[in-house]
């Protein structure tokens, strides 16, 4: 079976032109694509300067907002990055300094995702932070803010989401006719964290993968297989009795470190976990 590359879009015959919109504080991530867009593009025979459509999210006086295309997008394969977690982008009202919230940045999103309604042949939203993906499921009276942000953007029209490792994948059943890509960059987690220290070491005496509670436990399984070291998970012990169901100091009573050299393809049992460690909270 042969290999499909990424330059083999541009091969093809093409139904409508591929374009890239930045929402606030996307626009580095944004570059980052388009550079790649352009260099593939150029391999293929495609030349073009950049995919990038200038757009932005002024502000009134009142302090809303509006979404804003510059160029004609009649007809395009639109993709809209937007990053829910990035907490650098500000604005100015009242002469008070405001930092965007993941709320906010959903709301720019939804707002250039108005301004190209109609015109493009296709939206899709590219997104690394899910929004709303720590909120994933009810617990008595509580809202399910990801999963109604995603028939939200459905109900928008867009086609495509696609995010990078989301907090619970089955998020994308409340949007089953929907396109939902959730790509696990864990090779590009490893490359980095060799490329930026060098000097460490993964002897399976020195080092250990700790999965931060049993949601991750695949993933640093996967880890933990491929450099050849031991495995560890927290256990986080609530206090139900609290009012809060967030991971607070106030329903936390205690972590459980729970080492283990038990390799993914066996089950992992009490009985195959040689030790516990527990750290006791300090009172608040």
């Amino acid at each position: 079976m042969s290999v499909i590359t990424p330059k083999d879009c541009f091969h093809q015959p093409q139904v409508a032109d591929l374009r890239l919109i930045a929402c606030p504080g996307a626009e580095e991530l944004t570059n980052l694509i388009d550079k790649h867009l352009v260099r593939w593009a150029s391999e293929a025979g495609y030349q073009t300067n950049s995919f990038i459509i200038e757009s932005a999210c002024p502000r009134f006086q009142s302090g809303d907002a509006k979404g804003l295309v510059k160029e004609s997008v009649r007809g395009d394969d639109i993709f809209i990055v937007v990053d829910p977690g990035n907490y650098s982008v500000t604005y100015k009202l009242f002469n008070y300094e405001n930092h965007l919230s993941p709320d906010d940045h959903f709301a720019n999103l939804k707002r250039l995702i108005q301004a190209v309604a109609g015109k493009a042949h296709r939206v899709s939203v590219i997104m690394p932070s899910l929004y709303g993906g720590r909120q994933h499921r009810r617990v008595s009276r509580e809202s399910l803010d990801c999963a109604v942000a995603l028939q939200e953007l459905q109900a928008m029209g867009v086609k495509n989401i696609i995010t990078f490792d989301a907090h619970d994948p089955r998020l994308m059943n409340a949007v089953p006719l929907m396109s939902f890509d959730n790509a696990m960059p864990t090779y590009q987690v490893l490359k980095n964290l060799l490329k930026k220290n060098p000097e460490i070491s993964f002897d399976k005496d020195k080092f250990i993968v700790v999965s931060p509670d049993e949601g991750a436990m695949s993933r640093n399984m996967y880890f933990s297989s491929v450099l050849g070291c031991n495995l560890g998970m927290f256990y986080k012990r609530r206090d139900y009795t609290a009012w809060s169901m967030a991971a607070t100091p106030s329903s936390l009573t205690s972590i459980w470190a729970i080492p283990s050299r038990a390799r993914p393809s066996s089950s992992l049992t009490t009985s195959s976990l040689p030790a516990r460690a527990c750290w006791k909270l300090p009172p608040t």
